[in-house]
């Protein structure tokens, strides 16, 4: 499993946890509260978590190239949602044994 996590500081990190996933929702299996996310996309998972002013994003596929669509999927989308501010995304990417996380 190819994992990448990252951390994105931010004031609204709730808000735009919520706009993401009530935007994916149209398309995509989707949970999310206001601290919690899950999206599945068909390429892969990305779990969401904000606390404060920290929105942390982790995504999860099979190999590498769907790795690279999911997290682009997430970071085009948070660009064009936290267009007032720079957002900084910056990836740490690995490998896990464990499957998807819940």
């Amino acid at each position: 499993m190819h994992v990448a996590e990252a951390h994105v500081k931010s004031e609204q990190a709730s808000r735009y946890l919520v706009q993401l996933c009530k935007h994916f929702a149209h398309k995509r299996p989707t949970d999310y509260d206001s601290v919690h996310g899950r999206v599945d996309f068909q390429p892969g998972l990305c779990v969401m978590h904000a606390v404060g002013d920290r929105l942390t994003l982790r995504c999860e596929a099979d190999c590498e190239q769907r790795l690279h669509v999911v997290k682009e999927t997430v970071e085009v989308h948070l660009a064009r949602f936290a267009w007032r501010e720079t957002i900084n995304v910056s990836w740490t990417e690995g490998t896990a044994s464990s499957g998807r996380a819940g």
